[in-house]
């Protein structure tokens, strides 16, 4: 049960809110059985492959290049390995400070994230944690930079760097779209989408493959709420994009919100159908949620 367990907590807390109104991945083939009083349960089939990687200002190159030189280093040496088993394993998460932003000083790395998304990135108090935001807190490090951590809406993450911001790290599945906004790292996490239903739903139940997921998806009836979070990977599933090479579910409608989480508070109240989410987060969510 210590598995986990902290990126449990995390979305623990992100669902507390929705309710209050205001190295590895599963690949698994069959859906999770849900425990009795489970309430939602996930179609654990994966829909699509995806890599993330970080997304660096195009005017820096060189800090592209420490950062591509920074993940070979730490996933040769076991470090990414030891920070994934925080979060997904047995490890104790660490949190993470963010100085204040001085324009006026040239020695700070600016991050920009969405602390929305666990096990990637999360806000407990003034401390960010996740994934992520330890790898940021090392790469700061390894640069002799102070680290600054600017946290806002998934989809102005990409354009931030645009901006002010030096790196992008947010769970960034890489593309095409994006890639006009930042140059991506080397990828350094395989992830997938996947479906959030609630326990008592039984239309995926059959469903062994991908093709059987989307044949399911495929005869949906007209006017299927879909939830997912704003900008993500799963709302470009849902609506289609050429960049990911998603064709989009047909007499569905993406109903986007701040968080999954948000979403499957919606799930829930019977708002939306069903939710689509990255793999990791799912299973945070799905744990958080029947916990």
């Amino acid at each position: 049960m210590k598995k986990f367990l902290a990126i449990a907590l995390a979305a623990v807390m992100l669902f507390a809110f929705a309710a209050c109104g205001g190295k590895t991945n599963t690949d698994a083939n069959t859906n999770t059985d849900a425990p009795a009083a489970a309430k939602v349960k996930l179609v654990d089939i994966q829909l699509s492959s995806e890599e993330y990687a970080f997304g660096v200002d195009k005017d820096q190159p060189e800090l592209l290049a420490d950062v591509n030189a920074f993940i070979e280093k730490i996933l040769k040496d076991g470090t990414f390995e030891a920070i994934c088993n925080k979060y997904l394993g047995n490890g104790t998460p660490e949190g993470v400070a963010s100085a204040e932003y001085d324009a006026s000083k040239d020695n700070q790395l600016i991050v920009a994230t969405n602390a929305e998304f666990a096990p990637f990135e999360y806000k407990d108090g003034d401390l960010y944690y996740g994934i992520d935001m330890e790898i940021a807190a090392l790469l700061a490090k390894e640069l002799g930079k102070e680290l600054v951590i600017d946290n806002m809406d998934f989809e102005a993450v990409c354009l931030s760097v645009e901006d002010r911001c030096d790196i992008a790290m947010a769970g960034l599945s890489v593309n095409a779209e994006r890639e006009k906004s930042v140059t991506f790292s080397t990828p350094y996490y395989k992830s997938a989408q996947k479906i959030i239903v609630k326990a008592d739903d039984t239309r995926f139940d059959a469903c062994k493959t991908a093709e059987d997921v989307e044949a399911v998806l495929s005869a949906l009836t007209e006017g299927t709420k879909i939830g997912a979070q704003t900008g993500t990977t799963g709302a470009l599933y849902i609506k289609g994009d050429e960049a990911f090479g998603f064709p989009g579910i047909a007499n569905a409608e993406a109903v986007t919100y701040d968080s999954a989480a948000l979403a499957t508070q919606d799930l829930l109240n019977g708002r939306v159908d069903f939710v689509i989410v990255d793999a990791d987060p799912a299973v945070a969510i799905v744990t958080a949620v029947n916990g």
